[in-house]
């Protein structure tokens, strides 16, 4: 079967065709993005064939144009694609030409890539994710003109109406008028996205409700509808991870390893992996155990954090979590404390 290699851009795309015996069926071509229908009539004579393009931030409307009964298109793992990554001369129309290449001889890692629906899932949970990220940021901000006076509050009460009515009695004469006026401003700010998160929130419980996979993970103590849409949209369909081993790999959780004869070190865990869902497991495996402290998972993580410290603890915790979310999206088994 032919293989049509893409080197993805913002506004074009350079394609190049190899046959199944590695000629050149088509010399690199270059095509506006705006003109997708220059593509179609190109691969068009070659049918069946593969596409092979990077998973950068514009396949999905590649994909979906193109993916059908006689186009497979292969999502490329960009970080895993060594050869390009590491070229001394790399050009539009080499990346693409060796991106085909790579695949007739079965060197391109796959990245599974998410139906619509589920992209949809991926974009409203980020966003809200985001928008917490941007209300900790302008919090953030405060708590430092505050610590510039010599004054300190507690992390989250400056999100509170008793916090705003102790820094606008207490520590508002301390304050330069700039300062004052910075505060009032994030505080605008942090109520606007405050009610724009709450919004989601509404939107979130509303999605998750149609999802099987999200009602059995919110059975989880500690897990509530946001994180269980978070890792339900990541995961799914869990038939794709053949063991908990892949799962914890694909989040993350497992620590690098180098085996040298018989000895073998673990290291930190990689830089390069789902950052949304190791971040999800994480903080699941924490809130888990404030709400649920006497499960088996809550017992474990306490053990781990007397003899090695909370930082670790809470990555084999979470690693730990990681293992019974595969078994119960396989199994369908709610979550058990015992």
């Amino acid at each position: 079967m032919p293989v049509a290699g893409i080197d993805l851009h913002a506004t074009y795309l350079v394609v190049t065709i190899v046959s199944n015996e590695g000629s050149i069926l088509q010399k690199p071509r270059r095509i506006r993005n705006s003109e997708a229908g220059g593509l179609v009539e190109l691969l068009e004579p070659h049918k069946p064939l593969e596409v092979v393009v990077e998973a950068s931030g514009m396949w999905p409307w590649l994909f979906d144009r193109l993916d059908g009964p006689n186009i497979h298109v292969v999502l490329a793992h960009p970080k895993r694609l060594r050869a390009i990554a590491d070229s001394k001369y790399k050009t539009d129309a080499i990346d693409a030409e060796l991106l085909a290449r790579m695949r007739l001889v079965d060197l391109v890692p796959e990245v599974f890539p998410k139906p619509p629906e589920q992209r949809e899932q991926a974009t409203l949970v980020r966003h809200r994710a985001r928008l917490v990220r941007d209300r900790t940021m302008v919090l953030g901000r405060i708590h430092a003109e505050l610590h510039s006076i010599g004054v300190t509050l507690p992390r989250g009460r400056l999100n509170t109406r008793e916090g705003r009515d102790w820094v606008h009695t207490e520590a508002w004469p301390r304050l330069r008028p700039q300062q004052r006026l910075l505060i009032q401003t994030h505080e605008r700010l942090i109520d606007q996205l405050s009610m724009m998160i709450k919004g989601l929130d509404k939107k979130v419980r509303s999605v998750g409700r149609r999802i099987p996979a999200v009602q059995l993970l919110e059975t989880i103590p500690g897990i509530g509808p946001f994180r269980a849409l978070l890792i339900a949209t990541e995961v799914l369909p869990i038939s794709r991870f053949k063991n908990p081993k892949h799962l914890v790999s694909y989040a993350g959780l497992a620590p690098r390893s180098s085996r040298s004869g018989q000895s073998v070190r673990y290291g930190s865990i990689p830089a390069g992996a789902n950052r949304w869902l190791r971040g999800a497991f994480v903080q699941a495996a924490l809130s888990h155990y404030r709400a649920a402290p006497d499960s088996w998972l809550s017992r474990f993580y306490e053990d781990k954090k007397e003899r090695i410290g909370w930082r670790v603890a809470r990555v084999a915790a979470a690693r730990r979590l990681a293992r019974a979310t595969h078994a119960m999206l396989r199994s369908g088994q709610v979550w058990s404390n015992a």
